[in-house]
Order: C-alpha cells, then sequence, then structure tokens
C-alpha cells in the first residue's frame, strides 16, 4: 500500500473502515452534476453477478493477458465507481489504489470490504494523491468520456504510470465500425438521452428503467432467439444491443446500462484514430486495440524516457 503524499482533507467513517478523501485545488476538468448522477447511479446498481463480472472484466483486461506488470504489481483504478473492476482483478495483483469522486466510493468500499489489497479513496483525477509514476498499471474503464476534457484526463492518469508500465483505458466509440442505419438509430436514442438526462432523479430512474423493460429486454430477447435459431449465423450481430444476447447478460445489466445510457447528461464518443491520437499525445507508445467488443479499449506503454 502507498502513503499518501499529503494530508487528507477529511475522512468518511463507515462501520467497516474508513475513506479518505482529497479536494486539494479547484479542478476546472470536472461537471459536478454529473459525479452526483454517477454517484447515485452506483448507488443504485451496487451489486453484481459474480459470474458475468467475470466474463465482462475478461474483456476489459485482455489486453493486459501478455504485458509484463512485474511481481505484485501496484494499480490505480480511476474512477471505480462500485469497485467491480478493482473486485475482478484484486486477486491478479498486488494492490489496487481505487479513486473515484463520487459518494460511490460507499459502495465501493462495501463491495471491497473483504479484499485485503485495495484502498479506496475520495478524488478526481486532477487530486490523486499520490506521487507521479507510481504504478505498473493505470486503468480507467468507461469513465474519461464522463470528463469535459478528456485528453486532459488521459494526460494526467498518465503521469501515475511508471516508465515501461502501461495505462488501460476504456472509451465509448464513436460508430466508426458500424453503418448508417446503426448509426441513424443511435442519433435518435441521443435525442432521448438528452431529454431523459435533464430530468428529475426520481424521473429519470423510472423512466431508464421503462426503457430497459420496454426496449432493451425485447429486442435482447429477439436477438437471442435468432442467435440460437441460426447457430452457423452472424446477421444478428448487427442488430442493435446483440452483444447483451451475445454475453447473455441478466436484466440487472439492461437496467444499469439503460441507466447508464439514458441517464447522462454528459457523454462524449471517439474513433479509434482519435483514441490512438490521445493516448499519444499523452506520451504513450505500442498502443494496442481490442478489436472485438467492447469498443473502444486500447493500451499503451509509457516509456523509459518519458519525463512527467
Amino acid at each position: 500500500m502507498l502513503k499518501y503524499n499529503r494530508k487528507e482533507d477529511g475522512v468518511i467513517n463507515l462501520d467497516f473502515t474508513e475513506i479518505c478523501y482529497f479536494d486539494g485545488d479547484q479542478a476546472d476538468n470536472k461537471d459536478e452534476k454529473v459525479i452526483e448522477e454517477f454517484g447515485d447511479e452506483w448507488e443504485k446498481f451496487s451489486e453484481f453477478d459474480k459470474s458475468e463480472l467475470n466474463r465482462i472484466g475478461d474483456s476489459y483486461f485482455k489486453l493486459i493477458e501478455d504485458k509484463s506488470l512485474g511481481d505484485d504489481p501496484l494499480v490505480l483504478d480511476i474512477g471505480c465507481g462500485t469497485g467491480r473492476w478493482a473486485s475482478y482483478l484484486a486477486d491478479k495483483v498486488g494492490f489496487i489504489e481505487a479513486i473515484d469522486p463520487s459518494k460511490a466510493v460507499i459502495s465501493a468500499a462495501n463491495m471491497l470490504k473483504n479484499t485485503d489489497n485495495t484502498r479506496v479513496t475520495k478524488c478526481d483525477v486532477d487530486n490523486i494523491p499520490f506521487d507521479k509514476e507510481s504504478f505498473d498499471l493505470v486503468y480507467s474503464l468507461g469513465v474519461l468520456h464522463h470528463i469535459p476534457d478528456t485528453q486532459q484526463a488521459i494526460s494526467q492518469s498518465v503521469k501515475y504510470v511508471k516508465k515501461n508500465k502501461y495505462f488501460l483505458v476504456y472509451l465509448y466509440y464513436a460508430l466508426d465500425n458500424r453503418g448508417i442505419v446503426f448509426k441513424r438509430l443511435f442519433y435518435l436514442s441521443n435525442a432521448i438521452r438528452f431529454v431523459v438526462s435533464k430530468l428529475p432523479k426520481f424521473l429519470k430512474l423510472f423512466v431508464s428503467d421503462l426503457i430497459a423493460v420496454l426496449v432493451y429486454y425485447p429486442i435482447v430477447s429477439i436477438t437471442k432467439l435468432l442467435k440460437s435459431g441460426f447457430p452457423n449465423k452472424t446477421f444478428w450481430k448487427k442488430i442493435p444491443l446483440s452483444v447483451y444476447a451475445e454475453h447473455d447478460n441478466t436484466f440487472q445489466v439492461l437496467r444499469n446500462d439503460a441507466l447508464d445510457r439514458f441517464g447522462t447528461r454528459l457523454e462524449q464518443r471517439f474513433s479509434r484514430k482519435e483514441i490512438h491520437e490521445m493516448m499519444t499525445n499523452a506520451g504513450l507508445i505500442d498502443i494496442e486495440f481490442l478489436d472485438t467488443h467492447p469498443y473502444w479499449v486500447a493500451i499503451g506503454r509509457k516509456p523509459n524516457d518519458k519525463i512527467s
């Protein structure tokens, strides 16, 4: 466990642990309303099926399988949410520092309370209380596209990667590998998101659940039937939401993702080329992409001569 490089600004006391928080300097690169909304989301969806978590985690972390992280690597999870990815990775690494700026840290601490090689800290990416170049792996999954300046957030995150070690990121894709019909359906859903995300909290939760029941579930169910009825065909993969059928996700995941999709007021999407450019601008080399869902997961190495 690393020592904090400065004194905490306060402590959140729970029955089973305490969570230090660091407000630090006022950071411009964050949206307080978005942080609050994600705190609400992870308060509602704080439990996950273990087998499903492992299956999804295998996809997110596939790119680190052949990477040399060293013995008992130190890992930084930026935007940990409920702590689900720290929970997935904990038995594969030395120690994980899990940080998040929202009240989701309480859910994360609860999920990780029986894991002795993790710690949860409340802070944002501009107020990380550790020295630069302290971690063998820094990852941020499904987070940095919800920050106003994603390039700045990536560059800030990479500062904490040791030389010759790795940064792993998942950013929403700009549908750059999809056809025109799929894109038009997405633009329609984006217009709906613009309205739903502005609703009061209770209405937003209700409408998101309604979308999960009336849209996500029927489409995924029909796609599952097509998948089983035509086992040697792949045409069903072109149907929106087909990934949920492909991985046989539970209804809880559909509800969570419906809220994540329609309840978020700040969502940016990036092409593979744009992500590669942002990672290069942050000083990373040997950048690789996962060519299967989820799009886009990418990893890059920090060279020995990188100066933070």
